[in-house]
């Protein structure tokens, strides 16, 4: 990762892109780093992620409620308050959310599985 100096951020200033789901939207404020990512992301009502994921994050939820579903078929449902935590390659998980959620998500090099490292 690189260094980062310290650094205050007003979140109503970074611009939002849409990523369109299988059903309904989210929208992502993103901050890059090499080597690290940060990022809110909110879910609209009904949404449902179009794909499965393999990126390992940290995930806060900041606001709603959503349904972390991994391929195997087991679903653990966050509220605010509640953070997952998982390294790339360890689950296919997708997001769902009825009534919408608003994540504070953070991803990088750190979360990469043992046997990914070069």
């Amino acid at each position: 990762m690189s260094n980062i100096p310290f650094l205050t951020l007003d979140w109503t200033t970074v611009q939002k892109t849409e990523h369109k789901g299988k059903t309904g939207t989210s929208f992502w404020q993103t901050l890059q780093f090499d080597g690290f990512r940060i990022r809110t992301v909110e879910y609209s009502e009904n949404y449902l992620a179009d794909h499965w994921c393999q990126k390992g994050h940290i995930v806060y939820c900041l606001e709603g409620a959503f349904v972390s579903k991994l391929e195997s078929g087991d679903t653990f449902t966050l509220t605010k308050g509640m953070t997952y935590i998982v390294s790339d390659n360890l689950s296919s998980h997708r997001s769902i959310s009825k009534n919408g959620a608003k994540l504070l998500i953070i991803d990088g090099d750190f979360l990469k599985h043992s046997n990914d490292k070069d």
